[in-house]
């Protein structure tokens, strides 16, 4: 039988073990949770080393007691499937397997594997025999059906559901389970309690699976670590001695000295707080959306607007959108709980009761399409068209220097300006590969790609470094992110790279007003979303003022 082999990003071949090697594997692993109960140590298995689960591994391994022992030692188990058992062997190198902007990363997972020996990598789940605490960091993901409708899509709860069957399975029976995904309001209480108690059963137990549920609230960036140990956390359990264990636990391993933690009664409160915390984010950045199609029809700034505003302090967190919300959780947290409200706690009137959430994921979801619009009009007015035109998009990211692509903005932007003919380009200087393009072909039900045509040669399309090279020869310029890189453009350079005048989308509120007239003096075509008041710019140029 052919070996199987996984890859990682960097191009590295891992061969996947077979059957055979599980029983020592098992027994590696037993012999090192044995040495750390030796030291005192409490043995915690994390399921899922991926953006949030291996540096939730990392900090739970760097746990330290008051006497500055290490008190935890912490087994972090993937799944391995081809694309991402390469996970392992890079943790058990010391090496972080995700790319962060923040240097912790890096240096809390090298020092907690190679250095402190509280943190190893695996491919067997039965590790999960050797746990005292299971943290549970797998996907659930919301798949939606038509591009737009967030109402037709449905919860994907498959990883999690087969994971809390094999914990049930697996388990001693005083371990504590904490699910850290973000789930479905009702799923930890009335599903996942269920499959563990039924697996319970079968096994002969008569114990009561403790289960509780707390929610990370991660942030990409130069951050990252800290936005996951020194932040505000919520928690919960489905009885009490299950919220009393997680509260304990989560105040040994997290910084809630001075991030106090909050103790919910129910799961489905904690699960709930974090739906609503992230749709009413998504919300106030759809709500800009209508403003910004008004501020540029009726010549006005609404960056400059916004900006007046935020000097009352009550308004001090208005955003504005781009080119649309990204990240894991804002694009699609409503939808679970839109989702759950039918199919798990079993109430038929969701399109009555919720309107204001679904609304502002279509519209988020859907504001790109927008920017590609201004690109054909900015190229129209320089007699150009859209189709067979060189176009550049700066910025894959979904937000300002950090390289995460989730739902970004931007991907919306280049399928939508591919369909329509364009000859795509992409810079970005924290993004080595765009995922969502390379593997839109692995999970064609999921990919936005399928709700565009001509999509398929995206699949090989290079995220390139160097701006001059990237800009040589194109026709349009979108300026989808915020990057500091771009921030910095000069008007003369950009045009010099590009060998002539081109036509600039701003899609962020990038250019001031000095760079916007500089590309008409130039000879350039300015677009942008939210900023009407371009216009008066070209026509004060245009008339020599």
């Amino acid at each position: 039988m052919k070996e199987k082999v996984s890859i990682s990003p960097a191009g590295e071949k891992f061969i996947i073990p077979g059957n055979e090697a599980y029983d020592a594997e098992f027994n590696r692993l037993k012999i090192l949770a044995e040495e750390a109960r030796s030291k005192g140590q409490e043995v915690v298995v994390v399921m899922g080393l991926g953006f949030v689960g291996v540096v939730m591994a990392a900090i739970v391994a760097d746990t330290q007691d008051k006497k500055g022992k290490y008190s935890k030692f912490v087994i972090g188990y993937q799944r391995p499937s081809e694309r991402s058992y390469w996970k392992i062997p890079v943790v058990n190198k010391g090496v972080s397997p995700v790319k962060a902007e923040d240097p912790e990363v890096e240096e809390l997972i090298h020092r907690t594997v190679s250095q402190e020996k509280t943190f190893v990598a695996t491919y067997n789940s039965d590790c999960l025999k050797l746990a005292d605490v299971v943290v549970v960091d797998v996907q659930c993901d919301y798949a939606k059906q038509d591009l737009g409708n967030m109402r037709t899509g449905e919860t994907d709860m498959a990883a999690l559901e087969a994971s809390m069957r094999t914990i049930g399975e697996t388990i001693p029976p005083h371990a504590l389970v904490l699910i850290e995904t973000t789930v479905a309001p009702g799923t930890t209480e009335f599903v996942a309690w269920p499959i563990l108690k039924k697996a319970f059963a079968k096994r002969g137990l008569k114990e009561t699976p403790l289960l509780s549920h707390s929610f990370e609230r991660v942030m990409p960036g130069k951050e990252y670590v800290s936005s996951i140990r020194d932040f505000w956390r919520v928690c919960s359990g489905c009885n009490k001695e299950a919220r009393d264990k997680v509260e304990k636990f989560l105040h040994e391993v997290l910084n809630t000295t001075e991030f106090p933690l909050t103790v919910m009664d129910r799961p489905i409160e904690s699960e709930t707080t974090k739906i609503v915390e992230n749709s009413y984010r998504a919300t106030i950045l759809a709500f800009m959306n209508e403003w910004s199609l008004f501020a540029e029809r009726n010549g006005v700034d609404l960056i400059k607007v916004m900006n007046a505003i935020k000097m009352r302090p009550t308004h001090s967190n208005m955003i504005f959108p781009g080119p649309g919300i990204g990240g894991y959780c804002l694009p699609k947290d409503g939808g679970l709980g839109y989702w759950a409200y039918r199919h798990i706690l079993g109430f038929e009137d969701g399109d009555s009761v919720f309107q204001i959430t679904p609304t502002a994921i279509d519209i988020n979801d859907t504001r790109g399409l927008h920017v590609a619009e201004l690109v054909r009009d900015a190229l129209r007015n320089m007699g150009r068209y859209i189709a067979g035109s060189e176009v550049l998009i700066a910025g894959a990211s979904y937000r300002q220097d950090v390289g995460d692509t989730r739902y970004s903005g931007s991907e919306m932007v280049v399928r939508k300006l591919t369909e329509m003919g364009a000859e795509m380009r992409v810079h970005d200087p924290y993004v080595d590969a765009w995922d969502e393009f390379e593997t839109q072909d692995d999970n064609p039900d999921h990919t936005w790609a399928r709700f565009f045509r001509n999509q398929d040669h995206l699949k090989d399309i290079e995220v390139q470094k160097d701006m001059a090279r990237a800009l040589d020869g194109v026709e349009a310029l979108v300026l989808a992110v915020p990057h500091k890189q771009y921030l910095a453009l000069n008007p003369e350079d950009v045009v010099k790279w590009a060998g002539g005048p081109i036509a600039v989308i701003d899609a962020f509120g990038i250019l001031s007003d000095d760079q916007i007239r500089k590309y008409f003096e130039l000879g350039c075509e300015v677009k942008a979303l939210g900023r009407g008041h371009i216009q008066r710019i070209k026509k004060e140029v245009k008339n020599g003022k």
